[in-house]
C-alpha cells in the first residue's frame, strides 16, 4: 500500500480515551475476578517495581565501565532502593553511572511514598475519577483509618514531599557545591535530601571512599543536623503530618496514634541519644559528641546513614542500635521497622496486665483487642524473620552473631546499616536478605493477607477455655 507521492504507507493505530478506560475497566474486572486483594495489589506493585528496576540496572548503561551487572546484584540493589533500605553490594558512586543512580533514586522516591500514592496521583491529574478499589488499597498503603479524603491526603502528601526534600536540597547545598562543585553539588544535595526523606540511607561519598557514607561529615554541622531533620519528617508518618497541618500547636485534638508517636519517638531520640552520649562517644569534643550521638540516635530508624564506624561500637551500643533497627518509624511512612505504635501498643498492654485494667489505654482512649492482636502478630512475624535471618548469614557466612544479627535486623527493617559484611556475602545471603528487604517494607500483615483466603470467623464457633501464661 503506498501513501501519498508513491511513497510506502503505514497502518497508523489510533486508540481513543474510550478505549484506554475500557481497557482499564476490563483489567480490573480482571483482577477483581482473580481475587486481587488490597494486599495483593501493594504486593504485586512493589515486586514489578523491583523486577523492573533489576532489568534497567543490569544494562551495561547503567554501569560507569558499561558492563552487564549480574542480576544477583542488579537484585539486591533493586530492592535495596525499592524498600528504601540502603544495603549495598556495589558502591553507589563507584560503580554506577548516571541513569543507574537515577534509576536508584526513582525507585527510592516511589519506594518511599508507595507505589500506589504516585499511581492515585497520576489518575487525579489524568482527570479520571479514582475508584473505590483505588480507595481502599491507598489506604491500606498508607495506614489510613478510613478511606474518606484519601485522595486529598494522597494530594498533600506529594505537595509535603516536594516542599521538605527541597529545601532540605537548599540547604546542603552550599556545602555539597563547595566540596563537589557546581551542577555536581546541586545532584547530590537532591540525591540526598530525596534518600533522607525516604528514610532510605543510599549515599554518593564512596567516590572519597567506597562504602564511607556520611563519614566524612561527621563535623558538619548543616549537613548533619539537615540529615536528622529530613529522617524524622519522612519517619513521622503521613497521617501525623496531617494532624500537624490541621491543629498545629494544639495537640489535645491531634488523633491518639500521633499522640503516640510524637512521644513515643522523642522518648527514643532522647534515651539513645543519653547512652551514646555517656558511652560510645565519651572522648569525642562537645560538639563533635553531640552531633555523633544524635546522628545515630536518630539513623538506625530507619535511614541507614552513618557518620560513625560501628564496627567500633561496644556490644551494649550494637544492642541499642538493633533495638533502634527493629522498632522503626511510624505506619504509613517512609520508615520501615516494626513501628512505633507496634512496640506501644505491646507495652501499653503489658502495664494495663501489671496494674490489673480490664482494658488497655492510651491518652483516656481504650486501644481494641483487635489492634493488639495484630500487634502481636507484627512483632512476632518480624521477630522471627530476624532470628532466622541472623542464625542462616551466621552459618552460612562464617562471621560473628553480632555481625549477623545486625545485618540481619537491617534488612528485615529496612534501615541499611551494616558492619561492613554486605559486599562479601554469598548469593544465598543476599538472596536471603533481598526476601527480608521485601518482607519488611511491604508488611508482615500484608505479606499474610495477600496470602491467605479472606476473613475467616470459624474460630468463632469454639467454647472458651482458660489457659495459664505467666
Amino acid at each position: 500500500m503506498s501513501g501519498p507521492g508513491g511513497r510506502p504507507g503505514c497502518i497508523r493505530m489510533r486508540i481513543t480515551a474510550q478505549e484506554v478506560d475500557s481497557l482499564i475497566k476490563w483489567l480490573l474486572a480482571k483482577l477483581k475476578q482473580w481475587g486481587f486483594s488490597t494486599s495483593r495489589m501493594i504486593l504485586l506493585s512493589f515486586l514489578f517495581m523491583i523486577l523492573a528496576g533489576s532489568l534497567l540496572l543490569m544494562l551495561p548503561i547503567s554501569s560507569k565501565e558499561r558492563i552487564f551487572t549480574p542480576f544477583p546484584d542488579a537484585l539486591f540493589t533493586a530492592a535495596s532502593a525499592s524498600c528504601v533500605t540502603g544495603l549495598v553490594v556495589r558502591d553507589t558512586a563507584s560503580y554506577w553511572s548516571f541513569f543507574g543512580k537515577l534509576v536508584i533514586l526513582t525507585m527510592i522516591q516511589i519506594g518511599g511514598l508507595g507505589t500506589m500514592t504516585l499511581a492515585i496521583l497520576f489518575v487525579k491529574l489524568s482527570g479520571r475519577r479514582v475508584g473505590l478499589k483505588g480507595r481502599a488499597t491507598m489506604q491500606s498503603a498508607i495506614s489510613a483509618p478510613h478511606v474518606g479524603g484519601i485522595v486529598k491526603l494522597t494530594s498533600f502528601i506529594v505537595r509535603v514531599t516536594i516542599v521538605v526534600e527541597s529545601a532540605g536540597a537548599f540547604l546542603m547545598m552550599p556545602v555539597f557545591v563547595k566540596e563537589f562543585g557546581g551542577p555536581k553539588g546541586f545532584a547530590v544535595s537532591f540525591f540526598h535530601s530525596i534518600s533522607a526523606f525516604c528514610n532510605a540511607g543510599f549515599d554518593l561519598m564512596g567516590e572519597k571512599e567506597p562504602f564511607s557514607s556520611m563519614t566524612a561529615f561527621q563535623n558538619n554541622w548543616t549537613v548533619t543536623l539537615t540529615l536528622v531533620a529530613l529522617i524524622l519528617i519522612g519517619g513521622l508518618g503521613f497521617l501525623t503530618w496531617d494532624d500537624i497541618r490541621c491543629y498545629r500547636h494544639r495537640l489535645r485534638f491531634y488523633s491518639t496514634q500521633s499522640k503516640i508517636i510524637i512521644t513515643a519517638s522523642a522518648f527514643l531520640i532522647g534515651l539513645p541519644f543519653l547512652y551514646l552520649y555517656f558511652t560510645e562517644f565519651r572522648n569525642l569534643p562537645a560538639g563533635e559528641r553531640f552531633l555523633s550521638s544524635l546522628f545515630q540516635a536518630v539513623t538506625p530508624r530507619t535511614a541507614g546513614f552513618n557518620t560513625a564506624d560501628y564496627t567500633a561500637f561496644s556490644d551494649g551500643g550494637i544492642a541499642v542500635t538493633i533495638g533502634l533497627m527493629l522498632i522503626g518509624g511510624a505506619p504509613g511512612s517512609t520508615a520501615g521497622g516494626m513501628k512505633i505504635t507496634t512496640i506501644c501498643v505491646l507495652m501499653i498492654s503489658m502495664m494495663s496486665v501489671f496494674f490489673r485494667e480490664k482494658e488497655s489505654a492510651a491518652f483516656h482512649r481504650r486501644i481494641g483487642h483487635d489492634v493488639l492482636r495484630s500487634a502481636n502478630a507484627v512483632f512476632w512475624l518480624d521477630a522471627i524473620m530476624f532470628a532466622v535471618g541472623s542464625l542462616c548469614i551466621f552459618h552460612l557466612e562464617g562471621v560473628s552473631l553480632r555481625a549477623a544479627m545486625f545485618e540481619s535486623a537491617s534488612a528485615v527493617a529496612t534501615v541499611g546499616l551494616t558492619l561492613g559484611i554486605t559486599p562479601q556475602l554469598g548469593l544465598i545471603s543476599k538472596l536471603l536478605l533481598t526476601a527480608m528487604m521485601f518482607f519488611g517494607r511491604v508488611g508482615g500483615l500484608t505479606l499474610i493477607f495477600a496470602a491467605v483466603a479472606p476473613t475467616k470467623r470459624g474460630n468463632a464457633k469454639y467454647p472458651a477455655d482458660i489457659v495459664t501464661v505467666g
